[in-house]
């Protein structure tokens, strides 16, 4: 893959990558405590079944064996249910429901890998061997699998939830009558584009797996988790309420973490079973996630069903969208499994679209499926792509050219800030983007090439995308400065890096404003005992809410600084003013350094530490993806030849991190349009690509041959920084970009509605039912 993208200046080398290249990383299983004990789980081979009885004895009695648990543990110490997430209101009011999930499953089993019991050992391998010397009694019960099964509610999974329905949400807009006069448009429209699509399974499969390790401190009667998370603080909060703990007694440690998107920011089940482990048997217990563990472990994505209908008047102009969004839940509710299936998924509509009126609603069903969670995009994705094959449709059916069709709905610049039915957009230029993609993917040219690869009998096709998303749905976070001494400043940070070089970014960002040298700057994050709170690492939010609640903090400090300075320089404190790295009393050569301040306060028995949180409000990145394709019609064989990517994520703290940023959530979306698929056994629920020799990961040769980047970014006016976020762009966008250009490739319509992901046994039949045309 070649990459080519605007001009940047020289950057320095990430501060992460020096230990990181050396092998001096700190991951999860890593050595790290005196006297640890591993674990290991008794995990279901049933997808639904009661659990009759747990025979443990022999176990108990192994080798190395130091203890196994089970439900009747997890109950004797307090632990509640696992499952966590805010309420999501139902239709008329009625509640969401969220069963019960226990530590340990005591009376039934809901999916393949729920875990019974856990046996700890003085190794690892010793803990493996004893799980299977526990013998486990199970009853099996019929498994919903898939939507329509559990739809129709034959196997009732809880009595709570009758029909199997989680919740059934009517949109962000619930009135009825918003519903009715969308319902009406649509009935009058000249023109009604309908489809429905499908977005299938997906394992998160992150390069480093799950782990923790629980440890207990008698003499404070307090707990500490060491995980790999995606926010310390966000794990406390829901790992002290199942444990039943008040917040202060509960520690969460978070080091170097190798990949997340979305799925380590729960409390997973084995993470209460090993803090009762450690506490009972007064020592620290380890666990490490096997990659086959991880497949049935793991919160899954995506598994949505999408009906959706645009309607135009006679000369194309979109009237109406309305949007039926169903979810595949699975076993149990997750952390912001609902939400991303709800509010993340509404909040995208209409996109770059000036759509007058939206319906858009949504029912979610439990199934014995691993539960959904969030997984980069977490509903952004599943909007965009649904909303884009429907525009795609609209213009097969009004004969209207599918470039014209969406320039001619875009919301104008003039526009903005812009008020949807949904949201408020406070910045965009989205023809301007349109356009520098168009002449980026040198799509006046398309025919041409298209020519060249008929007569190499290959077929040719190019496929667009406009993309609107939303950062920062979770607005609040906290920072702190700390001046420790020695000319060093600490930035203590919440947000939990997961490889996107907060300890690069953020320092930097800090020492600019300061205008100080980055290097004096040591950034702290991943320990609750900082005392920062906020929220964990989703949603492109890093950025834009870390980002300005840094420069609100340091600008906290330097209003306390100045009022030393004044004393320490014997001037009017409305004479000092602050720049390049010193306090200078105007007009004169007087200054004093930040650091020397520092020093000075605390010879004033004061300090210039300071700690504060801020609320950033949501933005809306945007972009156009273009992608063009080559297929080979005689093995279906799919080559992205050139990739596209205009977008427009504000003002960029560090442009490198954004390309890095857009070609990897590129590769995530690729690998959902072309090569992922989590399938399961129909009848047994049965995971059957449970491992890499079966699920089908993105590799190299899937990447564009040439991927062309570039930016226009238009900054956000509802933050300081003017940031609007970049770590989902490209997921967002590619899945649509790359299914409309293998639909424009394959002639005779024989691909305009193929579900993803696009094998080269579908495309081959489509390129097959083309020719029999």
């Amino acid at each position: 893959m070649t990459a080519t993208s605007p001009a940047r200046s020289k950057h320095e080398p990430r501060v992460e990558d020096d230990a990181l290249v050396r092998g001096q990383g700190r991951f999860m299983d890593d050595p790290r405590l005196p006297n640890q004990a591993y674990a290991a789980f008794v995990r279901s081979p049933h997808a639904h079944a009661r659990v009759l009885k747990v025979d443990a004895e022999a176990a108990r009695k192994a080798k190395k064996v130091l203890a196994v648990l089970t439900a009747a543990d997890m109950k004797a110490a307090g632990v509640g249910s696992v499952s966590r997430h805010p309420p999501v209101p139902g239709r008329g009011g009625a509640k969401m429901i969220m069963p019960f999930r226990p530590s340990l499953a005591g009376d039934k089993v809901m999916h393949g890998g729920d875990p019974v019991a856990m046996v700890v050992a003085e190794t690892a391998a010793a803990a493996l061997d004893a799980v299977d010397l526990v013998l486990v009694d199970y009853e099996e019960l019929p498994a919903v699998v898939d939507l329509e099964t559990a739809m129709n509610g034959k196997t009732q999974l809880y009595p709570e939830a009758p029909g199997n329905l989680c919740v059934d949400w009517p949109g962000p807009v619930a009135d009825e009558q918003n519903a009715k006069d969308v319902a009406d448009i649509i009935a009058k429209a000249p023109h009604v584009a309908r489809v429905s699509v499908t977005n299938q399974r997906m394992v998160v499969a992150s390069m480093e797996t799950r782990g923790a390790t629980g440890v207990y401190d008698p003499k404070s009667e307090s707990y500490t988790l060491y995980a790999c998370s995606q926010g310390a603080d966000s794990l406390r909060g829901q790992g002290a309420a199942i444990m039943g703990v008040p917040n202060e007694k509960l520690r969460v440690i978070t080091e170097d973490v190798g990949g997340a998107f979305g799925m380590k920011t729960p409390v997973y089940p084995e993470y209460p079973a090993l803090l009762v482990a450690a506490k009972k048997l007064g020592r620290p217990v380890h666990w490490m996630s096997s990659r086959s563990e991880a497949f049935v472990t793991d919160t899954q994505a995506r598994d949505t069903l999408t009906q959706v209908e645009l309607a135009l008047d006679d000369k194309g102009k979109f009237l109406a969208l309305r949007m039926r969004h169903l979810c595949n839940q699975g076993a149990y509710v997750s952390t912001a499994g609902v939400g991303i299936n709800t509010n993340n998924f509404a909040r995208c509509l209409p996109g770059m679209y000036r759509i007058p009126k939206v319906d858009a609603s949504v029912a979610c069903y439990f199934s014995n499926t691993i539960p959904i969670g969030p997984y980069r995009g977490a509903g952004r994705p599943e909007a965009n792509y649904a909303l884009e094959r429907v525009v795609e449709e609209a213009a097969r059916i009004t004969g209207i050219d599918r470039v014209r069709l969406r320039k001619k709905n875009l919301i104008p610049p003039s526009a903005m800030p812009f008020k949807t039915p949904i949201n408020t957009y406070d910045s965009g230029d989205f023809p301007a983007i349109v356009d520098k993609a168009l002449t980026l993917a040198d799509f006046a040219n398309f025919n041409k090439r298209k020519r060249l690869s008929a007569k190499r009998k290959k077929l040719r096709g190019i496929g667009v995308s406009c993309m609107l998303e939303h950062s920062g749905a979770l607005p609040m976070e906290t920072a702190a400065i700390e001046f420790p001494g020695d000319d060093r400043l600490i930035l203590g940070c919440n947000v939990q890096s997961t490889g996107q070089g907060h300890a690069t970014v953020f320092p930097r960002l800090l020492a600019q404003h300061l205008g100080i040298d980055a290097t004096k700057i040591q950034h702290k994050h991943g320990d609750t005992a900082q005392g920062l709170t906020g929220f964990a690492s989703v949603g492109s939010r890093s950025a834009m809410c870390a980002g300005n609640v840094i420069i609100h903090v340091a600008d906290l400090m330097l209003t306390k600084g100045k009022k030393v300075a004044s004393t320490a320089l014997e001037a009017s404190e409305s004479d000092i003013q602050y720049r390049n790295g010193s306090f200078v009393v105007v007009g004169t050569d007087r200054k004093i350094s930040l650091f020397e301040t520092a020093k000075r306060a605390k010879e004033f028995g004061e300090n210039l530490d300071t700690k504060d949180k801020l609320d950033t409000p949501l933005t809306f990145p945007n972009g156009c993806h273009i992608a063009e394709v080559e297929i080979d019609p005689d093995t279906g064989r799919v080559d992205l030849v050139t990739y596209t990517a205009v977008d427009d994520c504000g003002n960029m703290l560090d442009s490198m991190i954004v390309e890095g940023q857009v070609q990897g959530s590129i590769a995530n979306g690729l690998g959902q349009a072309l090569t992922e698929n989590a399938v399961y056994d129909p009848t047994s629920g049965q995971l059957v690509t449970g491992s890499f020799m079966d699920y089908g990961m993105p590799r190299a040769h899937d990447m564009p041959v040439e991927l062309r980047e570039a930016v226009h970014s238009v900054p956000a006016k509802s933050n300081a920084l003017g940031v609007k976020g970049t770590g989902e762009a490209g997921t967002t966008a590619a899945i649509a970009a790359v299914m409309n250009a293998i639909s424009d490739a394959i002639p005779n319509g024989a691909a305009d509605h193929m579900e993803m992901p696009a094998t080269p046994a579908k495309v081959w039949a489509a390129c097959r039912k083309a020719m029999a045309k």
